[in-house]
């Protein structure tokens, strides 16, 4: 009889221990799912700003152009909407801090 529960007590430890692994590759999977969702916000992310910069490249090269063929009033509203957008970047700054 001291034997069955021995071998009771053992298959418990063992199904313990299963239960335990089980639970850690759980984990793992879970924290490996985790950092592939990450990766792919980051790798969006990184797309988004790559192109950001070259709308912003070529937005300058077209700037660059206007500039050189002397065309005084885009220059001028060039210079209205620059002046414009600081002002507007300045009054949002201090009203945030």
């Amino acid at each position: 009889m001291s034997d069955a529960y021995e071998r009771e007590r053992q298959n418990n430890d063992r199904l313990s221990s299963l239960s335990n692994k089980v639970s850690a590759l759980r984990d793992v999977t879970v924290n490996i799912y985790d950092q592939a969702r990450n990766q792919d916000v980051l790798d969006s992310s990184n797309e988004t700003f790559s192109n950001m910069a070259t709308s912003i490249k070529s937005s300058a090269g077209r700037l660059g152009r206007m500039a050189q063929q002397g065309n005084k009033v885009a220059i001028l509203k060039l210079a209205g909407i620059l002046i414009g957008s600081v002002l507007v970047l300045y009054w949002i700054v201090s009203w945030i801090l």
